[in-house]
This record gives structure tokens, sequence and C-alpha cells, in this order.
């Protein structure tokens, strides 16, 4: 006698099997591959994004601590890290803002409070940063504390961030 399968329910044949798990292997390594990318993707971009805002402070760090026992060191360090108008404008200006910064025996000790993102692409970025600096010179003895709104514009050259623009805002 033959056997009898309940109502609904029948042998599965081995190819109808064998054709279902390669389905399923394609479909879960495509996947896989698929989340691997998004993943890889997602990294980069938390890199990019580290990268941009770690010059950005640095950058307005160096902006915002300017030395007149070292000004030559710290106007290197502000040319280190920028590139298009922004490095000519503060060439164009160095020697002026040496004298006037020995003169008054400036010292400006800066301090990034925040920083944030306003855009980017691959190749540029704004960044606002909030600095604050305390400011000492031949008028103030003392000091005397000032908070700096700065909008940064930054370039993707030769492997670095550098800042192209400065503005202060607000």
């Amino acid at each position: 006698m033959a056997a009898r399968w309940p109502r609904g329910m029948r042998p599965v044949r081995p190819g109808v099997m064998t054709a279902g798990l390669v389905a399923a292997t394609v479909l879960t390594t495509a996947l896989s591959l698929w989340m691997a990318f998004c993943l890889h993707e997602q990294r980069e971009a938390d890199q990019r994004r580290q990268g941009i805002l770690a010059a950005a402070r640095q950058s307005a760090l160096n902006f915002t601590s300017l030395d007149y026992r070292h000004y030559e060191r710290d106007s290197t360090n502000v040319l280190a890290g920028a590139t298009g108008d922004f490095k000519k404008q503060f060439t164009a200006q160095t020697d002026q803002l040496t004298k006037l910064v020995a003169r008054n025996k400036s010292v400006s000790e800066g301090q990034v409070l925040e920083a944030g993102i306003v855009r980017s692409d691959p190749d540029s970025a704004r960044v606002l940063v909030v600095a604050d600096s305390k400011v000492t010179n031949t008028a103030v003895p003392e000091g005397e504390a000032r908070t700096y709104r700065l909008q940064l514009d930054l370039v993707h050259k030769d492997g670095r961030w550098l800042t192209s623009d400065v503005e202060f805002v607000g």
C-alpha cells in the first residue's frame, strides 16, 4: 500500500530543495555584500567628518592663539593649515601684524568651544566654530575675554583639509 500524506503536505523533491538553498544562499550573500558596502561608506563619511572638524578646530585654535614672543612660529602654524585667498591675505598682513603684536605685546590664548559642519562634500566644507580667547596686551595687561564665532571654509587638497576662508559671524 502506498503511503498517504496528510492533505496539504507532500514530500519535497530534492531538485526543488537544492534550488531553494541556492537561491537563499545567493540572496544572503548579496545582502551581506550590500550591507558591508553601506557600512564601509558610512565609516568613510564619519572619518571625513572627523577630519573636517579636526582641521577646522586646529585652524581656529591657531588663528586665536597668537603670542608676540613667538609670533613667527604662531603665524607659520596658521599658514600651515591655510590655502587660497585666506593664505594670501594672512601672508600679505604678516609683516604689519608682526610689528603690531610686538608693539602692543599682544598675547591671545584661544580655546575652541564648539564646532559644527554646515555643509560638506568630498572636496569642500563649511564649518562654524565658537572659540574663546583671553587677550592680554599693553592696553589690557590683566587680560580680557573674547568670544569669536567663525565661519571657516575648507578645501580638501593633497590629502589634507585646509582653510581657504575665515569670516567673523554673529
